[in-house]
């Protein structure tokens, strides 16, 4: 889509400053949170809980909505005649080469009209235009991982007599906490011998996100690619013990730049905002590239495993469990099964199931470093779909 000028973005900002802020009453009214121009109908909005529906985790700011994890964004409705939507980049999006700037979809009654790389500190995308008043559902999904960027959904400016509403809450919400595989790590790019970029992820072309949509579901991702349980993906000698999920599944994500100033690790997650009905662990696949065929390390994954889940249970006590791994390989899946029976065991806890994926084949092919193509996370979302189905009556 066309990006305005800058030009045209500060004539939009000294023309919408110079207006009165007006109210159509109501306290929670999400008007309320817009500065308009009651003559044009121009109304300006940041996002937050009142105007938009949130996707995943995010973090309101004063100028913003912060994302991190794959997939979080927002989604919101309304019936006018033009949108605009500004995303801000984070402190090192300028500087950052395309292998690590942040993907972003925008999406238009389902259909995706911008997709781009965020290379500056604000790009205004041109989301919708017509002469007449129509009603449009936009989505803002964040298509790369937390680790190499985070971005924030700025102004959202639209023509419409009644402004933006949030979209309606769905009767499911799935929790999935995993990997590159989540992330949809090089599924764009079908040669397993091309190497990571974010420019080649997309977020809703991998199993998890696929499995929310046939199930009519809203989602959380919780997924950094190369991490695991006790070990990041590793030579088999080493472990990497900086690179694990659980010390970062009670915070907002993990970047190795900046937003604002702020660092998504440093920023807490708050369980409130949503309980999800089932949440989905799929980790393992890195950690597998250390345990190999010792058995020390095996029962090291397990005891941490254990640990994680009675982390996962704390902050979610009414939620199933389901675990799960085999995309790229099932060797740790026995281990799987030995640690939530051991945390059954300990704990009581009977609410927690296990499925082992369907191992890659040739035949699907082989996306960047040999992960998983969109044929093979099509497959592995068709089995997980009918394991929640069954789990969830």
């Amino acid at each position: 889509m066309k990006k305005l000028g800058a030009a045209a973005i500060l004539l939009s900002a000294v023309m919408l400053t110079a207006s009165a802020c007006q109210s159509d009453g109501g306290g929670q009214d999400p008007v309320s949170q817009s500065t308009q121009q009651e003559e044009s109908g121009v109304k300006t909005y940041i996002p937050n809980s009142t105007n938009v529906k949130k996707l995943g985790r995010t973090y309101e700011l004063e100028d913003s909505l912060w994302l991190a994890f794959s997939g979080s964004g927002a989604e919101f409705t309304f019936n006018g005649t033009k949108a605009s939507i500004t995303i801000k980049g984070d402190d090192n999006a300028a500087s950052a080469t395309e292998d690590n700037q942040a993907r972003v979809a925008i999406y238009l009654n389902g259909e995706r009209v911008v997709d781009e790389m965020i290379h500056s500190a604000e790009q205004t995308f041109d989301v919708f235009e017509s002469d007449t008043a129509q009603d449009c559902t936009i989505a803002v999904v964040k298509l790369s991982e937390t680790a190499m960027s985070t971005i924030g959904i700025g102004e959202i400016t639209v023509e419409s007599e009644e402004g933006i509403r949030p979209t309606d809450k769905k009767d499911l919400f799935i929790e999935f906490v995993g990997d590159s595989i989540t992330c949809g790590y090089g599924v764009d790019d079908e040669n397993a011998n091309h190497h990571f970029s974010t420019a080649t992820e997309d977020v809703t072309k991998a199993y998890a996100y696929k499995t929310a949509m046939a199930l009519n579901a809203d989602y959380s991702m919780v997924s950094i690619s190369g991490y695991g349980i006790i070990s990041g993906y590793s030579d088999g000698k080493v472990k990497v013990s900086n690179q694990r999920i659980p010390p970062y599944y009670e915070k907002l994500g993990f970047c190795y730049g900046t937003y604002e100033g702020l660092s998504p690790s440093g920023t807490r997650w708050e369980f409130t905002d949503y309980t999800p009905d089932i949440i989905v662990v799929n980790l393992g696949t890195n950690d597998d590239s250390y345990t190999l065929d010792y058995d020390d390390r095996k029962q090291e994954y397990c005891d941490e495993y254990v640990k994680f889940l009675e982390k996962i249970r704390k902050n979610n006590p009414d939620s199933k469990i389901l675990c799960t791994l085999g995309v790229m390989g099932d060797r740790l899946f026995p281990t799987v099964e030995k640690a939530v029976k051991a945390y059954t065991e300990q704990t009581g806890d009977t609410n927690i199931y296990t499925m082992k994926f369907d191992p890659q084949v040739q035949s699907d092919g082989y996306a960047a470093d040999w992960h998983p193509t969109e044929t093979t996370h099509t497959k592995a979302s068709e089995k997980l779909v009918e394991k929640i189905k069954e789990i969830l009556g």
